[in-house]
């Protein structure tokens, strides 16, 4: 009998482990089982029928340094990634509010491919994909299923799942359920786990049948070049004004993938809510967006809104089995596009979970303590986005709040999954130092920011500047190093270094906001920064970036 097949026992049809929900999050759980333990059997219950339609699918498609990872090496998926989707030219953003000549403001990005790969994904391609794996791989996956009924165990007996498929109803008994239902919610919204977030912002997107080459925005060949070899279309890009960005991916089916997010306070959803008002409202805050985008031959694929996309959950582990993943759980900000990040630490923990309790271990300290990390892992990163919507039109203080963001993620978090570390938790304990300290200096920091950008209301947007990451030595080596296979006691060295070279970030950042504003508040940093000796460490801020531009020029 084939190991990941449902079985029939006494009449009851039985599983180890059923996954709600057949999308990214439930597939990509599927394969890692698998590869984890072949002997394990996995049922698949997702309502879409199989194949999905590409591009006009789902939003997601950007992945960073941590989803791209998991997709390309732990689940092994590189060879599609490279011949089916699109390599990143990494984030870039714009600072054009209500500005034509995009040559004539600032921008940031990459000129040359950093060392870790990502990549944007055609979600409709990419689940196709998943979905013929996991079949081959010998997962029941069962699309055009839907759930009727979910009666969770709280003892050692089995959950039972009842589903509508090939026109009757069916019921399955497994030991383990798993919700990757997406905003469906299965079991959140049986178990009232759902929770809100004070962070309001609100999202509308489409699809258009095309793309637009975005160096052709302009017909100035120094703007043209100063990125050059990169193709800026093969980023994500962000076009970024106070209180919204507005995005542009390109998907390998030939769609542009294009969305608009905004603090709710600042932009309501009831201007963009439908594809005139969302063009209108780009002909006045990206209009040589607008222009671009306002042709005959893009045909529109498909418009979509969402309000308060962002979300947190009141659990995501049980000891009594079950678990979610993905959005079922929950949801951050796609600004830095971390939700196949999140996918990626949520399924190798529930993995450890299924494999402790296959392996006879109680699990209840092991869901708590997962569940914990998890948490604190969302409640870190929600910090770079939650009140700080306003700043993002700021083109001289957004260029170092995304270093720091970056630099925050490359220290603490990317480099404890590449490791294979998540779950340790002896090395988990010895790193506790390092990510409160961490997570102190980010708080201190996204204050700064804010009141920064918020004192300097009008900056000038045309003073035009180029902030290429590349050239920034330090942002190539802390990429690059997130593959290094590390031993503890080098892993743990780095780490100090790392956090070292955030106290100088900061300090530097301080300084700068200092010379702008001397009445600035420190937020705490000076007694964080105390001890710090900047004499000591090589700078961090480009110089050339924070010059006067008379000076630069």
């Amino acid at each position: 009998m084939n190991p990941g097949t449902a079985h029939t026992s006494g009449g009851d049809a039985r599983t180890d482990v059923v996954i709600l929900g057949g999308g990214l999050a439930g597939l990509t759980l599927a394969l890692q089982l698998r590869q984890r333990d072949p002997a394990l059997a996995i049922t698949v219950i997702e309502r879409r029928a199989h194949p999905v339609r590409e591009a006009a699918h789902k939003v997601g498609e950007s992945t960073v340094e941590i989803g791209a990872h998991y997709f390309a090496d732990v689940l092994g998926l590189r060879d599609h990634l490279e011949a089916e989707q699109v390599r990143k030219y990494g984030l870039r953003y714009f600072f054009t509010d209500r500005e034509y000549d995009v040559q004539a403001c600032s921008e940031m990005g990459v000129s040359k491919l950093l060392p870790t790969p990502s990549w944007q994904l055609d979600r409709g391609r990419f689940e196709n994909f998943l979905g013929d794996r996991a079949r081959e791989m010998g997962v029941d996956f069962r699309d055009e299923a839907v759930v009727r009924t979910l009666d969770l165990s709280e003892t050692d007996a089995p959950h039972t799942v009842a589903f509508d498929h090939a026109g009757e109803r069916q019921t399955l008994e497994a030991r383990w359920v798993v919700d990757a239902s997406g905003r469906a919610g299965l079991i959140k919204r049986k178990l009232g786990l759902a929770m809100s977030n004070d962070h309001d912002c609100n999202a509308v997107w489409w699809r258009i049948d095309g793309q637009s080459d975005l160096d052709q925005w302009s017909d100035d060949p120094q703007w043209r070049d100063r990125f050059t070899p990169a193709r800026r279309v093969n980023s994500t890009n962000h076009m970024c004004g106070p209180g919204y960005w507005f995005w542009l991916i390109p998907l390998a089916s030939g769609s542009h993938s294009l969305g608009i997010v905004c603090d709710a306070k600042m932009h309501p959803l009831e201007t963009m809510n439908t594809f005139e008002k969302a063009m209108e409202w780009l002909r006045t805050h990206q209009p040589r967006a607008h222009e671009a985008l306002d042709k005959p031959e893009y045909t529109l694929q498909d418009f979509l809104f969402l309000r308060h996309f962002s979300h947190g959950c009141k659990q995501v582990y049980s000891k009594h089995r079950w678990a979610l993943t993905g959005e079922a759980g929950l949801f951050l900000d796609p600004f830095y596009s971390p939700g196949s990040d999140f996918i990626a630490i949520s399924n190798t923990y529930v993995c450890e979970l299924i494999g402790k309790d296959r392996a006879g271990e109680a699990i209840a300290p092991y869901a708590e303590i997962y569940q914990q990390l998890y948490f604190s892992f969302y409640e870190n990163t929600l910090t770079l986005y939650q009140d700080q919507y306003p700043i993002f039109g700021h083109p001289q203080v957004m260029p170092i709040k995304v270093l720091w963001d970056y630099v925050y993620y490359w220290a603490l978090l990317a480099p404890l999954f590449f490791s294979r570390r998540q779950a340790d938790l002896s090395i988990l304990a010895k790193l506790k130092p390092a990510f409160a300290e961490g997570r102190a200096l980010n708080l201190a920091m996204q204050a700064l920011m804010r009141e920064w950008g918020t004192r300097d209301a009008t900056p000038d947007l045309r003073e035009a500047r180029a902030y290429d990451q590349y050239e920034v030595e330090w942002c190539r080596e802390m990429n690059g190093g997130l593959t290094d296979e590390l031993d503890d006691a080098a892993y743990l060295a780095r780490t100090q270094r790392s956090m070292a070279a955030m106290r100088q970030l900061a300090s530097e950042v301080l300084a700068l906001a200092r010379a702008a504003i001397p009445d600035i508040g420190d937020h705490g940093l000076d007694a964080l920064l105390a001890k710090h000796d900047s004499s000591a460490h090589a700078s961090m801020l480009p110089a050339q970036w924070f010059v006067p531009v008379a000076e630069a020029a």
